[in-house]
């Protein structure tokens, strides 16, 4: 039998065998209360391990509760999902749960996006009856996500997201019992792990337990310094997604409110991360064109294929999972890290004033952009070309604490020179975006002809490995896409088997690339939202007038005054970088 009927609630349904009983009352909309229970609906994945017991239901003839996000239906079933009985192990499940967390939510940098705390708010729990030992963790701070396991439910969203999707491994539950906890092995700092700062965790923990860590009260205080020049750029992501967090459709495009926010917030410049992205397409683009040229001359030792290098969490998993293919992907900086350098040496000589007295803030979509900012090659005598990183979720508190009334704003600019982009860069923030930024520039030099066309659809969608061949004018040239890290091991495995045909992949750690990053709204996991981040994503491209790096007259202007040309030896040694063996 393909299908089960049953009864939920009195009403007669439907669904097809293997339904458990949360998805077949969510189908004809009852909604039962879970919190361990998470879908990805793009991921095809699903977190139930059945764990918290809130979402208990009551079937008839069965002796205890059912959990219903990991119970099956049954032919025939009857199911209550608000007897009494349901109901109130609910609330006493939920009172143990909070009997042994910390009450601190005034304070908790997760208050107002708690799951534990709505959940609090939906079953009408006023009184704790359970008073008893309560557990307690050391707290670790690592240079990008913070761990405050006292807040930890043992959900094991983390868990799932870690270990699943992005097959890191890093946490799991250990210990028994009372002592049971999600972490890395042997209880060991996140930056003595393997942990690649994604984020991931943190978008999908329902309490403060993971959370990023904070630079706001240090961007303020950079502000409000006289002596400091303080410049910002904003990565593509962040204007597809900021409006969310005040209360806009997702898929919003803001970004002149991003901008008049900026500035309204007191920063000396406003520029565009989409500058540096373009520029990154001069330097990632030539570095392809002449591997290639090399592998049809027919060098046996040319590394192919290429692999893109502007994701810091992807750079670090291979630096710990595959650090014998190191030589592989592109030695171009990420757009986060060549903007800091240019502006930190051409900028910062147009304005006349030294490195150290320039502040270089970053608007990031991505938890790991803060740790990347902090490796030592990115550092000249101590002094990093990126300061400070601030999430969307830390800019949008940002300007609700500066008073700012982000939705009446009017729409203003980027400022010149690192301001200008073409539509190449805007895409960087999605998956597929790198790849085909690179394709409009790489065939252009390569045929010395125009594009036919500029939207490349065969390398836009949202599913986790996709491959095309573009056609340079006689030349096919392989593309592989991943985004999500499970989906990256699986094409650097081909490749390290003999397996890969491809000639250049991009790779992303995030599910949807940028816009679905650790530093975003959440979005739990909803599909939708990532879609619609993604086509407001294509629709500033499509906006803007260039939409090729390489006509990006202000990166013309910079390669003809500063840098020379595309991999010369002044762009290497400000605009590339080297990697690390991380298993020694």
């Amino acid at each position: 039998m393909d299908t089960v009927s049953l009864i939920i609630d009195n009403k007669p349904v439907v669904v097809k065998k293997g339904t458990t009983i949360l998805e077949a009352a969510s189908g004809i909309g009852v909604h039962v209360p879970t919190l361990c229970h998470m879908k990805l609906d793009d991921l095809n994945i699903e977190n139930k391990p059945g764990g918290c017991r809130i979402c208990v239901v009551e079937v008839e003839g069965r002796r205890n509760l059912a959990p219903a996000c990991c119970t099956d239906v049954n032919e025939g079933m009857e199911v209550s999902t608000h007897s009494l009985r349901a109901i109130n192990a609910r609330r006493t499940v939920l009172e143990l749960i909070l009997s042994d967390h910390p009450a601190d939510c005034l304070i908790c940098a997760k208050s107002g996006n708690c799951d534990l705390q709505d959940m609090a708010h939906q079953l009408g729990t006023r009184e704790i009856h359970y008073k008893g030992e309560q557990s307690h963790y050391r707290k670790d701070t690592s240079p990008a996500i913070i761990r405050e396991i006292d807040k930890c439910i043992m959900c094991r969203r983390c868990e799932m997201m870690c270990n699943e999707v992005q097959t890191v491994g890093v946490l799991s539950a250990i210990n028994r019992g009372f002592d049971s906890v999600v972490s890395p092995a042997f209880e060991m700092n996140l930056d003595h792990s393997e942990c690649t700062y994604c984020g991931q965790c943190v978008a999908v923990c329902p309490t403060g337990a993971l959370t990023e860590v904070d630079h706001t009260g240090k961007v303020i205080h950079a502000l409000s310094d006289k002596t400091k020049t303080v410049i910002v750029q904003t990565a593509p992501a962040v204007r597809a997604a900021l409006g969310e967090e005040f209360g806009m459709e997702a898929g919003t495009l803001v970004t002149g409110k991003l901008v008049a926010a900026l500035r309204r917030l007191g920063f000396d410049h406003i520029f565009d991360t989409d500058f540096a992205a373009d520029l990154t397409i001069m330097e990632e683009g030539t570095e392809l064109l002449n591997r290639l040229g090399k592998h049809l001359a027919g060098d046996k030792d040319v590394k192919l294929p290429i692999l893109t290098s502007c994701c810091p969490a992807w750079v670090k998993f291979f630096e710990h999972q595959f650090p014998e293919m190191k030589d592989i992907p592109s030695t171009a900086r990420s757009p986060q890290q060549m903007f800091g350098s240019i502006a930190k040496t051409y900028f910062a000589e147009k304005l006349k004033i030294k490195r150290e007295d320039l502040v270089v803030v970053s608007i990031m979509p991505c938890v790991a952009k803060k740790y990347e900012c902090g490796r030592d090659e990115f550092k000249v005598n101590g002094n990093p070309d990126v300061d400070l990183v601030i999430t969307t979720r830390e800019l949008a508190a940002l300007i609700k604490l500066s008073n700012i009334d982000f939705k009446s704003l009017p729409n203003e600019e980027f400022d010149n020179p690192l301001g200008e982009s073409s539509g190449a860069g805007v895409i960087f923030g999605t998956t597929g975006g790198v790849i085909e930024a690179a394709v409009r520039t790489a065939y252009e030099i390569h045929t010395k002809k125009e594009l036919p066309r500029l939207d490349f659809d065969e390398l836009r969608g949202m599913e986790g490995i996709r491959e095309a061949t573009i056609d340079f004018d006689g030349l096919p040239i392989k593309i592989g896409i991943a985004h999500g890290l499970g989906n990256a091991r699986k094409l650097l495995e081909d490749i390290q088997a003999g397996k890969s045909e491809f000639h250049a992949i991009e790779i992303m750690s995030c599910p949807g690339g940028c816009i679905g990053g650790g530093g975003q709204p959440y979005h739990h996991g909803n599909a939708d939202i990532l879609k619609k981040r993604q086509m407001a994503i294509y629709q500033e491209d499509s906006n803007k007038s260039i939409r090729k790096s390489h006509e990006n007259p202000y990166i013309i202007k910079l390669y003809e005054e500063f840098l020379g040309e595309p991999m010369s030896e002044k762009a290497h040694h400000l605009l590339h970088t080297k990697y690390f063996d991380r298993t020694e």
